[in-house]
């Protein structure tokens, strides 16, 4: 009997001590709000703010520091991906926030590329 190869061995890029991977993969459960073929949104554990989702590519990239030009297709997807959520949570009209940190000294804790989705408060700024 031959059973189908996990879904993180179909991607090549994936890479197994990637939480954000084995998210994608499905190995670990996420409350899930978005899938396309290109990116996946899910809620954050720990939110900072009343709505606060997670908007990642399927495909395995460190950070914001690692895109190229051949990832335009995919960063504007992620961006119009969050603009659908944000409808669709209902926090667009009102304004919401657009954060992507980038290596620890930007906060980013996870080092797969995500967009934090975050609204339902008025946010400062500066930020930190």
């Amino acid at each position: 009997m031959t059973t189908d190869p996990e879904p993180a061995a179909l991607d090549p890029a994936a890479d197994p001590d990637c939480l954000f991977c084995r998210i994608v993969a499905g190995d670990i459960p996420a409350s899930r709000v978005h899938e396309d073929e290109l990116v996946i949104a899910i809620r954050d554990i720990a939110p900072r703010a009343p709505t606060h989702i997670l908007v990642l590519p399927r495909r395995h990239i460190a950070s914001a520091l690692d895109l190229t030009d051949a990832d335009a297709p995919l960063t504007g997807r992620l961006f119009a991906a969050a603009a659908a959520i944000a409808r669709a949570e209902g926090i667009a009209d009102a304004g919401y926030r657009l954060v992507a940190n980038v290596g620890r000294w930007g906060g980013q804790t996870v080092d797969h590329l995500h967009v934090h989705l975050m609204g339902g408060r008025p946010f400062e700024w500066p930020p930190g």
